[in-house]
């Protein structure tokens, strides 16, 4: 690629993984992370394997008691007394001894006498508890836990969906209302404490962008200018389970009723008046992390956190502006494909934004544009893909309340035991600035064969640790979903030159995140440049270009993933063809890269290499 030797920051990864693999420390002696086991440990494989998995099951159990959300979307109940723990030093410091206590039983671990797949396990593992105890350090928590929400992300618009009918929440007896609605009882709490961690960080001077601030104001003013009976908070209600009696119907109507105006409302608006009154005062203007104090080394961790790897910000940067220019070139032809051989490249982006036969004009356009795409896909698959998931997808559009504040799209994984499907969420809001030539590539990324395949894969897979189940990286998610998209070309999706030019889009949607991100938290570009950006390099709607920035400004990282996470993934495809020839079979490096859950991106192309070896 030129401005940056992926293949070295690859090799220098999987030299540090290798280093991570530590015997006891009172040794002090490093283990190669492919040095052949001794016929002695060979034979007791399976019982250093049995231990690892215990060790897993133990660290899961802590997990699943210090995190009720995440226990509730793998299937779980919530646990009302830890939910109020929410943001306090109590559940940190019970999280740091979670830490701790995992990683001591894995040093007593012989990765050498475990399986191939365990030592891949071995290796995600360490990498993930080493990772959070580094964000559980005090210093880390200063810079971070004062900062419990964002527009883009947190339980003040969570909580709302996770609460709602079909949500991951069980509705189906009277005994589900009940723990359900301790869960009402305790959120209020929950709001009280994210209040005083912000108001720690405005003690600190570490604080939140006012842009993200007002967003968090507008999204909760959505949610209370609602009519009470359209509430998510009461949508429970509306159709109780028939074996409750009539007049326990009432007074759970009458308790659950006053949980919500009683108790959740009053919090909700409290919080949004802190905000208003206290904290939108005191945030930053700069948009950029490293305007923050304490930014620039937190968007060194985040960078590293979102690509798995040891990546400076410039030469993301570089790659990025790299990316940009060598999808032009191919945008340039496209264009011509289209009907417009005259002007610039530059001019036609004004014509997509500008031209009616590129927008939808009414919402079923884009409802029936996906479940054709869904259908085209289907047929496609067997060629693609040898295992597929149980879980089903829906396909449906954002709630109103959400829908101005998110992307284009989006994906709600299912049940791990397949029963509540998937959902593939489209945005209708402002649809002159929606566009029908993404239609095909959004589909792929955020259903099938994107998250939904790779999501739900991984969760049904029970031979998996639960960490791997549902655990993960943006690296390798995101990765994977924009590799899914370049699967259209095979598919033939893209001879349309429609359905072309939204790929070539939506790609350079990815490789703009590169050059963004980097500009506004590392180079101190303002919302509007990186908008400008984005408008003058792409054919994207100004809503569109203004939900992404203000989404990087909230989410610092993240969006780095999406590109380096595919471009490894194609490199690790290319360099299967290559050595395998005619012997290569699409379905079984799909199984190869989705088998073993979403893993560190040195991680995976160490076990890439593995199949490969082995395959010759």
């Amino acid at each position: 690629m030129g401005v940056i030797d992926l293949n070295r920051i690859f090799r220098q990864s999987l030299l540090a993984a290798a280093a991570l693999v530590v015997a006891p420390a009172s040794t002090g002696l490093a283990v190669a992370a492919q040095a052949p086991a001794p016929a002695q440990a060979r034979v007791t494989v399976a019982s250093e394997d049995e231990r690892l998995m215990a060790l897993f099951e133990d660290d899961q159990r802590r997990e699943d008691a210090l995190d009720p959300i995440s226990q509730v979307y793998r299937g779980g109940d919530a646990n009302p007394r830890v939910l109020r723990l929410l943001f306090t030093e109590e559940l940190t410091r019970a999280r740091r001894s979670a830490v701790s206590q995992s990683l001591a039983a894995l040093s007593a671990i012989d990765r050498r006498r475990l399986s191939a797949e365990r030592q891949i396990s071995y290796d995600v593992f360490l990498a993930a508890k080493r990772e959070e105890a580094m964000w559980l350090r005090p210093d880390m928590q200063a810079l971070t836990a004062v900062r419990p929400f964002t527009h883009f992300g947190g339980l003040q618009v969570e909580f709302p969906a996770l609460i709602a009918k079909g949500g991951p929440l069980s509705y189906a007896s009277e005994a589900d209302y009940r723990e359900n609605l301790d869960l009402l009882h305790a959120f209020p709490q929950v709001l009280d404490n994210a209040t005083r961690q912000f108001r720690m960080g405005m003690d600190s001077g570490v604080v939140e962008t006012k842009l993200t601030t007002r967003n968090m104001i507008a999204q909760i003013d959505a949610l209370l200018a609602q009519p009470i009976e359209e509430s998510p908070f009461l949508s429970p209600l509306a159709e109780l389970p028939e074996g409750v009696p009539e007049d326990r119907r009432a007074a759970l109507r009458t308790e659950w009723r006053a949980a919500v105006t009683g108790e959740v409302l009053p919090a909700y608006r409290r919080f949004r008046e802190f905000l208003s009154a206290e904290y939108l005062p005191a945030a930053r203007e700069a948009a950029g992390i490293s305007a923050m104090k304490g930014g620039p080394a937190v968007y060194r961790r985040l960078i590293e956190e979102h690509t798995t790897l040891p990546l400076g910000a410039e030469e993301v940067h570089r790659l990025g502006l790299s990316e940009v220019a060598r999808i032009q070139r191919e945008m340039d032809a496209v264009r011509k494909d289209l009907g417009y051989p005259q002007g610039t490249l530059r001019e036609f982006f004004d014509t997509m934004r500008s031209d009616p036969r590129f927008h939808p004009t009414r919402a079923d356009e884009l409802s029936e544009g996906f479940a054709a795409t869904a259908r085209a896909v289907d047929a496609q698959v067997p060629r693609f893909f040898s295992t597929v998931p149980k879980t089903q997808l829906l396909i449906e559009p954002y709630p109103a309340y959400r829908e101005k504040y998110e992307a284009g799209g989006s994906y709600n994984q299912g049940s791990p035991d397949a029963t509540r499907p998937g959902t593939f969420y489209y945005n209708t809001y402002d649809l002159p600035s929606r566009f029908l030539t993404g239609i095909v590539t959004l589909y792929l990324h955020e259903g099938a064969p994107g998250h939904h395949f790779q999501i739900s894969l991984a969760q049904e897979n029970t031979a998996l640790p639960d960490f791997q189940r549902f655990g993960g990286n943006n690296a390798y998610v995101e990765g994977w979903a924009l590799y899914a998209e370049t699967l259209g070309y095979e598919m033939g999706f893209y001879k349309d030159p429609m359905a072309h030019w939204g790929t070539l889009d939506d790609e350079m949607l990815r490789a703009m995140r590169l050059v963004v991100d980097t500009g506004i938290h590392a180079k101190g570009w303002s919302r509007e440049q990186a908008i400008d950006y984005m408008l003058a390099n792409s054919g994207m709607g100004r809503s569109d270009a203004t939900a992404e920035v203000e989404r990087y400004i909230a989410w610092p990282g993240q969006a780095l993933g999406y590109k380096i996470g595919a471009l490894t993934i194609q490199r690790l495809r290319r360099k299967a063809e290559t050595a395998l020839g005619p012997k290569f079979d699409v379905r079984a490096f799909h199984e190869q890269v989705l088998g073993s859950g979403a893993l560190p991106l040195p991680v995976l192309e160490a076990k890439i290499d593995r199949w490969i070896a082995a395959s010759r």
